[in-house]
């Protein structure tokens, strides 16, 4: 058994796990420095510290260092000026070099010992020349990353058109696949502008939902079955799977909503659902 605990690198983004080490006091909300694969990182802890087997670790598990101290903090406060500059000193060279990218984000390694340039772009980009640029500038190692739009709408942040805060920014972990699949699966219109979210891209909501609404068609009839309503005998014509019923267009020509618990099914096996 090993003590771990979860820590989140920005606001948004997955949750790492690493060992407590000689830190078991730690709780949500403390700002710790972790080791990483490309150095000393500073994180947030979001996550109780927790006994887990060693057979459910990670195998390149990495150990928290220590709890930010006020010389820590004063380190961090000189990163984000790097960062500033190098965002600035970057956006320069790319527009003298003419090159076909955008620059979204910097990030400055806790040491120093590398400054990574987050940026999209719709193909290819030769940036060598810009590398170099970068290096003289800097005196460090540099590392141009480029991202997709979902990411960078993630970074900047924003309000969906449900008028909440993007699913990205607040709570998502993992950006999963989303498709078109998913939306009709929903019932939803495939209108671009109903399904896309700020990033272009098909809303994020569509895929961490895309299970819920999977379980719950398995409780109601198929659109197209006959069915026993209340109101007569008619045939399945959409769900409203978020309020549980069912639209029946009944004998006599009506269209009927009707919960589905109210339902007469009668024989399941003349009536399949």
């Amino acid at each position: 058994m090993k003590s771990v605990v979860g820590v989140r690198f920005n606001k948004q983004g997955k949750v790492y796990t690493f060992d407590v080490a000689d830190q078991p006091l730690l709780k949500k909300g403390d700002r710790v420095i972790v080791e990483t694969e490309n150095g000393p990182v500073v994180g947030n802890v979001v996550t109780a510290v927790r006994a887990v087997p060693g057979g459910r670790l990670p195998a390149d598990l990495k150990k928290v260092i220590r709890r930010v101290s006020p010389e820590d903090q004063g380190i961090e406060e000189r990163n984000r000026q790097v960062e500033k500059e190098a965002k600035t000193f970057c956006l320069e060279r790319i527009r003298e070099r003419n090159l076909p990218m955008k620059l979204v984000e910097v990030e400055c390694l806790f040491d120093r010992s590398k400054i990574v340039f987050y940026f999209t772009a719709d193909n290819r980009v030769d940036f060598r020349e810009l590398v170099k640029d970068l290096v003289q500038r800097f005196k460090t190692r540099i590392e141009l990353r480029q991202i997709g739009v979902r990411n960078e709408a993630r970074i900047f942040g924003g309000v969906g058109i449900c008028g909440r805060e993007l699913c990205c920014v607040g709570f998502l972990q993992n950006l999963d696949t989303v498709s078109v699949k998913m939306a009709k699966e929903q019932n939803m219109l495939l209108n671009p502008e109903k399904i896309s979210g700020l990033c272009g891209r098909l809303m994020c909501c569509l895929a961490f939902e895309h299970e819920a609404y999977v379980s719950m068609k398995k409780s109601v009839p198929k659109v197209g079955k006959s069915i026993d309503t209340p109101a007569g005998r008619g045939e399945v014509v959409r769900h409203n799977l978020v309020k549980g019923t069912v639209s029946v267009k009944v004998e006599d020509g009506k269209e009927v909503e009707v919960k589905v618990e109210d339902l007469q099914k009668g024989d399941s096996s003349r009536h399949p659902l």
